[in-house]
């Protein structure tokens, strides 16, 4: 890494991986102040298709197969870890080991002891990282967040979340590894139950205990064809049982004494990707859906007109300005993620970790870990507490 370039290794050329491409080339027109050019050295993929993609799409200096030879390239200063969950542990371990930053798409492991292993080794390396919460840098969300944490809510009471999708509600979509525990670790829970869990604790606190339940409704999927692959993979006559969840919902206290409810599914229809976290207090609440990602609405005491205000996020809320002029013209997914790599990068040239951490993925991975336990037993459980650089605790980094 010179002084104004940053060499980015990628393991895996999916969707997300063209997204972290594209945000970190974005980087020198938003946020030029970072004095950073991105320089693309190699993306690692064992589909010949997605290896051209990245050189000929993305503009990847080298395409290879083995994501190992990411990181042993010496010109290689970050890594963007976008595989699926089951090689996350090991790819991130790997990385740690080798002293190379990296940002890493959620959920951090299959399960809590995937995520402990790679936090632990993070620990021992201390290499910088950022974990896929992109929904934390919606500048609603960060409004949100001032309006809770200066106590213009007063007393937060309780908190409703809902992470509402359905990407899998076609019985016939294929059986992938999305469905299969060994490859896939849960379901909702993790793949989307983690996110709302850190927006939750971003925007309010810590979640001290939890129950849970859960359903599986579609319980067999047809076998997709060779490979690993998507869900828009073609799929065999054949049927395999589903063996994860469909559905989630917990209840939740937080640790300073505030309540909550979250739930999730991935087979809803109706809802494509409603995502949505209200919060109330003894002088106001806000509520803000992804689905208006652009939009907060707000109710605060002594308002001149009872009920909610539509607030339009503008410049002057978290980091809109850098993408649009003025209210009412909209940011999109990808700036989320813009914001993300621009954390992720602002933390490794600083050496200050200021990008959602391993140690955040961990917590979030420990709150699902204490809702599969309460699956098995219908009792509360308390959630494991976490060492480490916990980013949803501190005030929003200024780039």
């Amino acid at each position: 890494m010179t002084a104004d370039t940053i060499g980015v290794g990628l393991v895996s050329v999916g969707w997300m991986g063209r997204l972290h491409s594209r945000a970190y080339r974005a980087l020198p027109d938003h946020f030029p102040e970072l004095g950073v050019q991105p320089r693309l050295v190699v993306a690692a993929d064992p589909v010949e298709a997605a290896r051209d993609q990245a050189l000929e799409r993305l503009g990847y200096e080298r395409a290879v197969a083995d994501w190992r030879e990411v990181l042993a390239n010496p010109e290689v200063d970050v890594v963007s870890i976008c595989s699926p969950n089951f090689l996350h542990r090991e790819v991130a371990v790997a990385a740690a080991e080798a002293d190379k930053p990296f940002w890493i798409e959620k959920p951090m492991g299959r399960y809590a002891s995937d995520s402990r292993q790679i936090h632990e080794a993070v620990q021992r390396a201390g290499v910088i990282t950022s974990v896929g919460f992109n929904y934390r840098h919606a500048p609603a969300i960060q409004r949100a967040r001032e309006l809770v944490r200066s106590g213009r809510l007063g007393r937060i009471t309780n908190v409703r979340g809902a992470f509402l999708a359905d990407y899998s509600s076609d019985p016939a979509a294929p059986l992938t590894w999305r469905f299969e525990r060994e490859r896939a670790g849960s379901g909702v829970l993790g793949d989307l139950l983690s996110h709302g869990l850190d927006l939750a604790q971003y925007v309010v606190g810590r979640i001290a205990s939890v129950t849970a339940l859960a359903e599986t409704f579609i319980e067999t999927r047809p076998r997709p064809g060779r490979g690993i692959v998507d869900r828009t993979a073609a799929a065999t006559g054949e049927h395999g049982p589903v063996e994860n969840e469909d559905y989630a919902a917990l209840l939740f206290r937080f640790e300073d004494g505030a309540v909550g409810t979250m739930d999730s599914s991935r087979v809803m229809r109706g809802p494509h990707a409603e995502y949505a976290l209200e919060v109330y207090g003894t002088k106001g609440s806000v509520r803000w859906d992804f689905q208006r990602l652009n939009e907060l609405d707000v109710f605060l005491d002594g308002q001149e007109v009872a009920g909610y205000t539509t607030h339009l996020v503008a410049p002057g809320d978290g980091e809109f300005a850098r993408f649009q002029p003025g209210a009412g013209t909209a940011m999109g997914y990808d700036d989320l993620k813009t914001i993300e790599a621009a954390q992720f990068v602002a933390s490794v040239r600083r050496g200050e970790q200021l990008a959602p951490s391993v140690a955040d993925g961990l917590a979030a991975a420990s709150i699902v870990e204490a809702a599969e336990a309460s699956l098995a037993d219908g009792a509360w459980h308390d959630v494991a507490r976490v060492d480490g650089p916990l980013t949803y605790r501190a005030a929003t980094p200024v780039l």
